[in-house]
C-alpha cells in the first residue's frame, strides 16, 4: 500500500515551478503538488481522524523540496504566540516537516515552524533521538488569514548528503505534523509517534523527481575580547568551509574553529565520580553531523563525543588549541560513509580520526565506526571499533544491538576491552508494550578518548512493561496516560552486586496543554563502587526515591514549570527523608519579551562525599539556586538574552566512615571538613542576524566559583555568590557566510 502511493503521488506530479515562499498558500503555485489532509490524533495517540481540518501540499523543485501548510482552527480554540529564539523549545502552535532523504529509516532532518515564524531545526538518529545542535539553511514564512494561519517551508537540496536516485527518481520519507499550543494536542500524516520504538523507519515513502544542487559556502569569523580581570585583550580568527558538489558528497573543513564563546554551559556542581555531559554548538562540528552517531542505551553516550576536540589538555593546561579539522561524508552505492579528522596544535596537542561505515537493507541497518586518538604527550592511542545492528523484523518488533571493542597503547602496554548492548522492543495490543535491555561494559573498555561513556565495568538488565491510555473522559483533565513498571538489576563486571530496582512511572498529557511526570525508585542495597575511586566499594543501604514535575503553558501572560523530589539515601543508622524542589514562573511582557526566575531548594540529610582512599563523610547539606533571565526578540533579526545562575550550598559533617575490606561503613572519629561554596554565571548576550548563518554577537560575561573549607549557611553563600568576579570578558565576534 505505501509502495503504490509513492507511485501515486509520483504519477500525479505536476510541473516542478518555483515557489514564492511568503506563507500564503497561492494555488496557482501549488498545482500539482501531493495534497495531503488525512492527518490524524497522535498526542494523545489515538490516530483519530483530526478535530481541527488540516491540509499540506509537498512539492519537488529544482530550488528545493516545499512543504505548504494551511491550518483551521476556530475562535473557541485560542492560538498560543510567542516569538522564540532559534532552537527554543516552547509550546505555541507550530507544524513540523520531518524527512528522511534516503528513505531507509537511518537518518531524519526535523524542520520546525512556529505560527510566529521562529524554528527549530534538528537531525534524527537511532529512530527518535532528535539533535538540535545542528542548524541548517533553509527558508520559511507564515501568516494569518481569519480562522486559518498558513505556513510555508523550502528545503535546499544541498542541505543534507543524500543517495543518488534512480531513472531521475528519488524515494523520500516523509513525515508532516501540526501541534496546537493551548492544548497540546498533535496530529500527524502518517499517524507515527517518536513516543513508540518506532519512528523514524514508519516515515511515509514517497517518490519524486530527483533534482541536485551544489554549494560552496565559505563563513570566516573574527573574535575580539577584553579580560577585565587580567586586562588583557585577544582576537582570533577562522574560518569554517561547506563544499557540496552534489548531492552525494559533503566535504566541511575548519582552520582554527570558534569554540563556541558565545554559548555558555549551565552550571553543575557535581561532587560524583562521573563526568557531566556537554552538547556542542561549534558550526563545524554540528554540520551534517548525523552519519558519526553511535549511542548505547547508557546515558548519553557515544563513540564520537565532538566537546573532546578542543576539550582540557593532556598537560593540564587549559583547552585544546584546535590548528584544524575536516569532515566527508557522502554515499557510494547502498552504502553511507564519514571521515573526521582533527589536530590539535603544541605538544600537548591530539589527533583525532574517525571512519564511518552503514548499509541499510530493508527491514534493517548496519553500521561500522571506528575512531582512533594519538595523545604524543602521554604517550597513548586510543582506538576503539564499535558495530551497530538495528533489525525490524516484524510490524511490531524492533532489536537494536552494539558491539563495542576498544584497545590502548601507552607507554609499550597495551590494553583491550569489550561492551555490548542489546535493547528489544515489543508492542502489543490495546496500547500495551515489553521492552528487554541489556549492557555490558568491560572494566577495560575505554571509549572516551573520543567518546563519552558514563561508566565501564557494568552488567546491567531490565524488563520494562508499559501501557498507554487514550480513551479517557471527556472530564477529565487528562488527555492520556502512560504507565510503565520495570525491574533492573545492576552488577559490576566483577560479579558484585551494585543495585536491584523496581521502578514505576507515569507520564501524562493534560488537557490544557501541560504535562505531567512521576516516579518512584525503589532501590535494594547494594555496594557502590565508584564513590571510592577505585579503593574499594562501600555497602549502601536500601533506599527509595520519588520525583513528581508538571508544566503549564502559557496561558494569558503567564507559563509555569515546577518539580518536588524526596528521597532516603545514605548510609548510617539515622538516615532521614531528603527532599529538592524547583519552581520557574515566566511572565511575557509581550510576544517577543519574556522574564523568568528559577528557585531551587535541596535538603540531602545523609549526603555521601568522598574524601581520600577509602574514607567518605556524611553531610547535612542543603542548597539555594536562582536562575533569572529575560528574553527579547527585537524584530526578525535581532534578540537579546540575560542569563544569571547563581548557587549557594552548605555541608555540615554528620560522620566520616571508612570502608572495611567487604565495603561495611565502619565510623571513624578522622577529622573531616565541613565545607560550603557558591558558584555564579551571568551572561548578556546581544545578536543581529545578517544573514542566514551570518550573525554579529556582543557577549558580556562574568562568573567565579569558590569553595570554603567550612560551613556558612547556604542562603549567605547564595547572596555572597552575587559578588564573584573570578572571570569578566567582553567578547564581540562577527561571522559571516558567503555562499558561492
Amino acid at each position: 500500500m505505501r509502495a503504490l502511493l509513492a507511485t501515486l503521488l509520483l504519477a500525479t506530479a505536476g510541473p516542478a515551478l518555483a515557489i514564492d515562499v511568503d506563507g500564503r498558500i497561492d494555488p496557482a503555485e501549488w498545482q500539482g503538488a501531493e495534497h495531503i489532509t488525512d492527518f490524524r490524533v497522535v498526542e494523545p495517540l489515538t490516530r483519530a481522524p483530526s478535530p481541527y481540518p488540516t491540509e499540506a501540499w509537498i512539492k519537488a523543485t529544482p530550488e528545493g523540496l516545499a512543504i505548504g501548510f494551511r491550518n483551521t482552527q476556530p475562535a473557541s480554540v485560542p492560538r498560543t504566540y510567542r516569538r522564540t529564539q532559534r532552537d527554543e523549545d516552547a509550546q505555541v502552535d507550530r507544524v513540523n516537516l520531518m524527512v528522511d532523504f534516503d528513505g531507509d529509516g537511518r537518518t531524519g532532518y526535523n524542520f520546525t515552524l512556529y505560527i510566529t515564524d521562529g524554528i527549530i531545526d534538528a537531525t534524527i538518529a537511532n529512530e527518535s533521538d532528535f539533535n538540535k545542535d545542528w542548524d541548517g539553511n533553509w527558508r520559511h514564512a507564515t501568516s494569518e488569514d481569519g480562522d486559518t494561519w498558513s505556513a510555508e517551508m523550502l528545503i535546499p537540496w544541498y542541505i543534507a548528503p543524500m543517495r543518488k536516485g534512480a531513472e531521475g527518481k528519488r524515494t523520500l520519507g516523509i513525515y508532516l505534523d501540526r501541534v496546537i499550543g493551548s492544548t497540546g494536542e498533535r496530529v500527524a500524516w502518517p499517524a507515527a509517534s517518536f513516543t513508540r520504538p518506532r519512528f523514524l523507519s514508519e516515515f511515509s515513502p514517497l517518490a519524486v523527481p530527483q533534482y541536485s544542487q551544489s554549494l560552496l559556502a565559505v563563513t570566516p569569523y573574527a573574535v575580539g575580547s577584553y579580560d577585565n580581570i587580567a586586562g588583557q585583550e585577544h582576537f582570533d580568527a577562522g574560518v569554517d568551509l561547506v563544499w557540496k558538489p552534489n548531492g552525494q558528497t559533503q566535504l566541511t573543513a575548519t582552520v582554527n574553529p570558534d569554540f563556541g564563546q558565545v554559548e555558555s554551559d549551565d552550571l553543575v556542581v557535581n561532587f560524583g565520580a562521573n563526568e557531566t555531559f556537554f552538547s556542542d554548538k561549534r558550526p563545524f562540528f554540528t554540520e551534517n553531523q548525523g552519519i558519526f552517531d553511535f549511542g548505547t542505551p547508557s546515558d548519553f553516550s557515544q563513540l564520537l563525543y565532538t566537546r573532546r576536540v578542543g576539550g582540557p589538555a593532556d598537560d593540564g593546561s587549559g583547552p585544546g588549541d584546535i590548528t584544524a579539522a575536516v569532515k566527508l561524508n557522502g554515499s557510494l552505492g547502498a552504502y553511507k560513509y564519514g571521515l573526521f579528522a582533527a589536530e590539535e596544535a603544541d605538544a600537548a596537542g591530539r589527533s583525532f580520526r574517525a571512519l564511518r561505515l552503514v548499509r541499510d537493507y530493508d527491514k534493517q541497518n548496519l553500521g561500522l565506526m571506528l575512531t582512533q586518538v594519538e595523545h604524543p604527550y602521554l604517550d597513548r592511542e586510543a582506538t576503539v571499533l564499535g558495530i551497530d545492528h538495528n533489525w525490524r523484523p516484524t510490524e511490531h518488533l524492533n532489536v537494536q544491538t552494539r558491539l563495542l571493542g576498544s584497545r590502548i597503547d601507552q607507554a609499550g602496554d597495551s590494553t583491550r576491552g569489550s561492551g555490548a548492548t542489546v535493547v528489544v522492543d515489543y508492542e502489543l495490543d490495546n496500547g500495551w508494550r515489553s521492552q528487554w535491555l541489556a549492557m555490558h561494559f568491560g572494566d577495560s573498555l575505554q571509549i572516551n578518548d573520543f567518546g563519552y561513556l558514563s561508566r565501564a565495568n557494568l552488567n546491567y538488565g531490565h524488563w520494562q512493561l508499559s501501557r498507554r491510555f487514550t480513551d479517557l473522559p471527556e472530564t477529565s483533565a487528562y488527555a492520556s496516560h502512560e504507565w510503565r513498571w520495570r525491574i533492573s538489576g545492576t552488577d559490576n563486571d566483577h560479579g558484585l552486586a551494585l543495585q536491584r530496582q523496581f521502578r514505576m512511572m507515569r507520564q501524562s498529557t493534560r488537557r490544557d496543554g501541560g504535562n505531567e511526570y512521576a516516579q518512584i525508585n525503589i532501590n535494594s542495597a547494594g555496594q557502590d563502587d565508584r564513590l571510592l575511586r577505585g579503593h574499594g566499594s562501600i555497602a549502601m543501604p536500601a533506599n527509595f526515591n520519588a520525583f513528581y514535575e508538571r508544566s503549564r503553558p502559557r496561558k494569558g501572560d503567564w507559563e509555569f514549570y515546577g518539580n518536588v523530589g524526596i528521597n532516603r539515601g545514605g548510609i548510617g543508622p539515622d538516615r532521614k527523608l531528603g527532599y529538592n524542589a524547583q519552581f520557574r514562573p515566566t511572565y511575557f511582557i509581550s510576544d517577543a519579551f519574556n522574564v523568568f526566575v528559577l528557585g531551587y531548594l535541596e535538603h540531602a540529610p545523609q549526603w555521601v562525599v568522598w574524601q581520600r582512599d577509602n574514607l567518605v563523610g556524611t553531610f547535612d547539606e542543603r542548597a539555594l539556586e536562582i536562575d533569572a533571565g529575560v528574553n527579547w526578540t527585537i524584530g526578525d533579526r535581532q534578540e537579546l538574552r540575560v542569563k544569571l545562575q547563581a548557587i549557594g550550598l552548605e555541608a555540615k559533617l554528620r560522620q566520616a566512615w571508612r570502608a572495611a575490606p567487604d565495603g561495611t561503613p565502619i565510623p571513624v572519629q578522622e577529622p573531616v571538613a565541613d565545607f560550603s561554596l557558591r558558584n555564579l554565571g551571568f551572561q548578556v548576550r546581544y545578536r543581529y542576524e545578517l544573514a542566514p548563518l551570518s550573525d554579529l554577537y556582543v557577549v558580556y560575561g562574568r562568573g567565579g566559583y569558590l569553595l570554603d573549607e567550612f560551613a556558612r549557611d547556604e542562603a549567605s553563600q547564595l547572596r555572597d555568590a552575587f559578588a564573584l568576579r573570578d572571570s569578566e570578558q567582553l567578547l564581540i565576534k562577527l561571522s559571516y557566510r558567503f555562499e558561492l
